[in-house]
């Protein structure tokens, strides 16, 4: 029996052995198929070794999957940890100009709180209100932005534009 009648005989048991490492039936296949191409034009002297010595690519092509998987896993988490690339130009140019539009302490409201990142109560206690109080301005402000940017961009600001060139 040649090695490539030998090698398919034990598709099934090849295949299992992969799915109980990897838990995915397509992505086992996937890697049994490649190890089935790297066998092409192989000739092993001793015809009884070729089926451990299968399992021995087979166990590599896993370990070999798992590390690439680690990687890529790693690089996705640093990619999340990333701070967000010049968010201030992301935002629409004209928001910034639309806040100073609304009353003082509104805009003082937008500007502490959603431009610097403030605290509620660090801003409750600057403007000498309650926590309760700078969360109505807070919420108010915030809709009287809204309705400004909805009033000068339009479908703009139902759409999300990026590169504002709104007047």
């Amino acid at each position: 029996m040649d090695v490539t009648s030998r090698l398919a005989g034990s598709h099934r048991d090849f295949l299992g052995f992969l799915e109980r490492r990897l838990g995915d039936r397509a992505l086992a296949e996937d890697i049994l198929q490649d190890a089935f191409v790297k066998t092409i034009g192989v000739e092993l002297r001793d015809d009884e070794a070729v089926v451990a010595w299968f399992y021995r690519l087979l166990r590599n092509a896993v370990i070999d999957h798992h590390r690439r998987a680690g990687v890529q896993n790693r690089r996705l988490e640093e990619f999340a940890r990333m701070p967000p690339p010049d968010v201030e130009r992301a935002i629409c140019a004209c928001i910034g100009q639309l806040a100073t539009t609304l009353k003082p302490e509104y805009a003082e409201a937008i500007q502490r709180i959603e431009v610097e990142g403030a605290p509620l109560q660090t801003f409750a206690a600057e403007a000498g209100i309650t926590a309760n109080n700078a969360a109505v301005r807070v919420h108010r402000a915030r809709e009287a932005l809204r309705k400004q940017v909805h009033a000068s961009c339009g479908t703009c600001a139902e759409h999300g534009c990026v590169d504002c060139t709104c007047g």
